[in-house]
């Protein structure tokens, strides 16, 4: 057997073994993938925590994968709790509304301009029996004849979810205690595919744009639901605080806080308050200007040095194509393709702001 022959080969079963493992354990991409991103992003805050119990590492990352857990699982176990008083009542709303229709609310037809049209639409669908059903998806709504079948398949999926999250932080505790000689092993393959400086200059990048993701993505939108949270509480609206939590899980996504706030508007409009749904939609509108024009272009162009339309492309992208995990990928991706477009096309880093890099 030759040389090439047996590098053929041996090529060969390092794919196959890759490709097995890949397979056996693709069930838990989502939560690994979740998992690193959380690492990198708080990475700095455990290794001083690690200082603070004198390196021991086993420690520092139990308790930090504590806090981190008890960072989700509280808002989590607030919102549930919340939403778990309202379902049944919104279960059967929603069964009864697809069942009988939905009357066209009484401000519907004082709407200058579009009134007529937008009454015309409701009554050809909303209003007639199973309007909802054809609207949203008909072979998920047709088949629930019961409140409590409506809650089975989201309890399903809740459970589901639930694994899921529990996995994420195990694997985020492993991460934490072997992060150092997990980040010295990939460094060294990346090395061997790569130069080492080539891979350096890529790897670096990395963190930096996860952690700029993480902060503009993430604490801009929570803040965005407890600013527009407060709206709702002085507007009147029933349980501002689950209202505002998904305003700031809608939030992180760009221009999801909108249907959070529109709907908490429909939903005063619908129930008489046409004023106090005008000020909530007025001042969400405010919020969200400020937070995605201002905010959050600063925090992630800044740090990762990315025009405006990367960082949004980046997001959207990978929203579009992974998910809510494609969030925190897409700007990563960008990150690299802009890095590697400097490679092949040298020029300095651009001023903050500039569109245009100046050349060397």
């Amino acid at each position: 057997m030759t040389e090439t022959q047996r590098d053929i080969l041996s090529a060969g079963f390092s794919l196959t073994l890759i490709a097995l493992a890949a397979f056996v354990t693709h069930r838990f991409f989502l939560p690994l993938i979740w998992a690193g991103i959380l690492c990198v992003a708080t990475w700095p805050l455990y290794l001083r925590m690690r200082a603070r119990f004198g390196r021991h590492h086993i420690v520092a990352a139990a308790v930090l994968t504590l806090l981190m857990a008890a960072v989700f699982i509280v808002p989590v176990l607030l919102g549930v709790t919340q939403a778990a008083r309202q379902a049944p009542e919104l279960a059967n709303y929603v069964v009864t509304a697809n069942t009988d229709g939905i009357p066209v609310p009484a401000f519907i037809h004082h709407l200058p301009v579009i009134g007529d049209a937008i009454t015309d639409w409701w009554q050809a669908t909303l209003s007639q029996p199973h309007g909802l059903a054809h609207l949203m998806s008909e072979r998920q709504i047709n088949g629930f004849h019961s409140a409590s079948d409506m809650l089975k398949v989201a309890g399903v999926g809740f459970m589901h979810r639930l694994v899921d999250f529990g996995l994420a932080f195990l694997c985020l505790f492993f991460f934490y205690k072997d992060g150092e000689v997990l980040n010295r092993q990939i460094s060294a393959i990346g090395s061997h595919w790569l130069s080492a400086e080539r891979w350096l200059h890529y790897a670096q990048k990395i963190p930096t744009a996860i952690r700029a993701t993480v902060n503009g993505l993430v604490l801009v939108g929570l803040a965005e639901g407890l600013l527009i949270g407060v709206g709702y509480a002085l507007a009147g609206l029933s349980s501002p605080a689950l209202w505002a939590a998904a305003t700031g899980i809608l939030a992180i996504i760009p221009f999801g806080a909108p249907l959070a706030f529109l709907s908490a508007a429909g939903v005063l409009a619908f129930n008489g308050a046409v004023p106090a749904a005008i000020a909530v939609a007025a001042w969400g509108g405010v919020v969200l200007f400020v937070a995605d024009h201002f905010v959050r272009p600063g925090i992630i162009g800044n740090a990762t040095r990315l025009p405006f339309l990367a960082v949004l492309f980046g997001i959207l992208g990978g929203v579009e194509t992974l998910g809510l995990v494609g969030l925190f990928i897409g700007p990563v991706v960008m990150v690299l393709f802009v890095t590697l477009w400097h490679e092949a096309h040298p020029v300095n880093e651009p001023d903050v702001g500039s569109p245009v890099a100046k050349p060397r």
